[in-house]
């Protein structure tokens, strides 16, 4: 099935663990959130180590260790935790990137601009202290 917006599985794990460490008063260790989210360990273990290298993360060694915020969840949106992980966010005026066109005027009428542009206004307008107290 096709799918107009698609959110990368690394960007989505990002999300979601920086979420559930926020709401966590302990480190939380990579196999923990692993099993909750239903996701590779690798593969987790590779985008909290982004995240720490972004500072928004501290990793602790040792049996008791694992991950915590180093950043206070009211000053983390979710557009800072996905542009972390894929790079800031371009708004294409054309969706194929072209510099010449057919045509005078955009067959899309605008709308992957339109899209981005709103993508990018949801992400930054939502921090992760929203989702601490929230349930979901």
């Amino acid at each position: 099935m096709a799918k107009i917006v698609h959110l990368s599985e690394a960007a989505s794990l990002a999300i979601h663990s920086m979420v559930i460490i926020a709401k966590s008063d302990n480190h939380i260790n990579v196999n923990i959130l692993a099993r909750e989210m239903g996701a590779s360990r690798n593969h987790l273990a590779k985008v909290l180590q982004q995240l720490v290298k972004q500072n928004f993360l501290k990793s602790v060694r040792g049996p008791s260790g694992g991950f915590v915020m180093n950043v206070n969840p009211k000053d983390i949106t979710l557009l800072d935790i996905y542009e972390a992980i894929e790079g800031k966010i371009e708004t294409p005026e054309c969706p194929l990137d072209r510099k010449v066109c057919p045509f005078d005027k955009c067959l899309m009428g605008g709308m992957v601009y339109t899209v981005t542009e709103q993508f990018r206004k949801y992400f930054n307008e939502q921090t992760l202290e929203r989702f601490i107290n929230e349930k979901y």
